[in-house]
């Protein structure tokens, strides 16, 4: 077999595996993509926040509105023509020209392996995250708890979020497992699942240090955490740049890739008596993110395997993908598009995926994705262990050289039965191994694995 067809072929059972697992993590939930909805559903909090029936709410903005101007003067961490303002591409012969109607204050466009910035506008402009600092919040505490941990909520695990906040549906005096709650972080962005898990954490206040520790680690320093579920508060910024590198990072963790993949899942329900017999139902949530689940004007989006979404009143619209073709991965984030079409930031990060897939190869790079701190010097030592984040909880922090999970196919199925038509054929390539450490996919702690 030609070397180009091994190299498919062997991709493209590595991302079957992902997706069995995405499917395992979600058992007993619906096995089909949820159909799409008639109206409009949360994102986010609190402008596009949630209750767990899906009823859209607002509240007022905690601070005020961003400038509508770049600085003048941004980082340029990742490159020099990163920190300048306005559309920076470099686009060679062939390669085809940006879509038009691009309307996002900042958006970027990367090589989730190679790390290389195809294209970005603003990248480095500090600008409201709304949940999308959920993935910094998940890369962050993700890997402190193991998946089967319970824990029973207390009145003060719900205290402090913000008005109009999304919600998944926790209930005070109810036992949810950790698994649980991360389901309630990435389906559903509930900030009540965040403050839970902040408080099992140490608190509010400890969880937002720990965040910002570990942004500066990843060199995303255009971040300021104020509270760790993204809602609305003075001087909480972020930029299109570090929620790229937050994405990369967390996309390395297994368990991550996997919940940020879930369409659907089943969520534990308030506990009831009746008769003298107790019982607890589930309900069905479903993401929040319309490229993964689709809705009545935007499609699933071929390839698309996570992140994370989020809408408030500061913020506007916030988006990170990542999505695989053709043995390519790359990550989109788009912030805040003037245009205010319903699911308008799907549909320009779709549009930049489209044009990334079709210019990898044809454009010169206009910077890049920075690795943390510490990382080049540990690569550079033969044998070096893996970090102390790798392997801990449980699993729960596991890193993987497997390529992001393709959720949905060229044809917008999950490819569910084809998968498992081959898992016997796969788990016996799985076996031989060795070729893993050989993919290029040059994400931080990889590199280090690697060599």
């Amino acid at each position: 077999m030609p070397a180009p067809m091994k190299q498919t072929v062997r991709r493209s059972l590595l991302v079957t595996s992902a997706t069995l697992a995405s499917l395992a993590l979600t058992a007993p939930a619906s096995l089909a993509a949820p159909s799409p909805s008639p109206s409009p559903a949360a994102s986010g909090s609190p402008s596009a926040s949630a209750s767990p029936s899906g009823a859209p709410s607002t509240s007022p903005s905690a601070s005020a509105s961003p400038s509508v101007t770049p600085p003048a003067n941004m980082s340029s961490v990742g490159g020099t023509r990163l920190g300048q303002a306005g559309t920076q591409v470099a686009i060679a012969g062939g390669a085809p020209v940006l879509p038009k109607d691009l309307t996002a204050r900042s958006w970027i466009v990367a090589d989730a392996e190679s790390g290389d910035v195809l294209a970005a506008h603003n990248a480095h402009w500090r600008l409201p995250p709304a949940s999308t600092m959920k993935m910094l919040f998940a890369d962050t505490v993700l890997p402190r708890f193991p998946k089967t941990t319970v824990h029973k909520v207390e009145a003060k695990d719900l205290a402090g979020m913000g008005a109009g906040s999304s919600l998944v549906g926790i209930k005070e005096g109810e036992t949810y497992t950790v698994h649980d709650l991360w389901l309630g972080v990435f389906l559903r962005s509930g900030n009540d699942a965040v403050h839970v898990l902040s408080q099992m954490n140490g608190g509010i206040a400890e969880t937002v240090k720990d965040m910002n520790e570990h942004a500066e680690e990843l060199q995303a320093l255009d971040t300021d955490v104020v509270s760790p579920d993204g809602y609305d508060a003075p001087h909480q910024v972020s930029s299109a740049y570090d929620l790229t590198l937050f994405a990369r990072s967390g996309l390395q963790k297994q368990d991550f890739r996997e919940y940020c993949s879930t369409v659907t899942a089943k969520f534990p329900g308030e506990t009831t008596k009746k008769k003298g017999k107790t019982s607890r139902g589930t309900f069905e949530i479903q993401n929040t993110n319309r490229l993964l689940s689709g809705d009545y004007d935007i499609s699933q989006y071929p390839g698309i395997a996570g992140v994370k979404n989020g809408n408030t009143t500061n913020a506007g619209a916030t988006f990170t993908g990542v999505a695989e073709r053709n043995g390519k991965v790359l990550l989109v984030t788009v912030m805040n598009p003037e245009k205010t079409d319903h699911n308008e930031v799907y549909k320009e990060t779709a549009a930049l995926l489209d044009w990334g897939f079709q210019a990898a190869g044809k454009v010169t790079p206009v910077g890049e994705l920075v690795a943390p701190k510490g990382t080049a010097q540990a690569s550079a030592q033969p044998g070096a262990n893996p970090s102390p984040s790798e392997g801990q909880a449980g699993g729960a922090g596991d890193v993987s050289a497997k390529p992001v999970a393709g959720a949905v196919t060229e044809k917008g199925s999950g490819g569910m039965w084809i998968a498992l038509a081959i898992t016997g054929g796969l788990l016996v390539l799985l076996a031989g191994g060795g070729y893993l450490v050989n993919r290029r996919w040059p994400l931080p702690d990889l590199v280090r694995r690697r060599r």
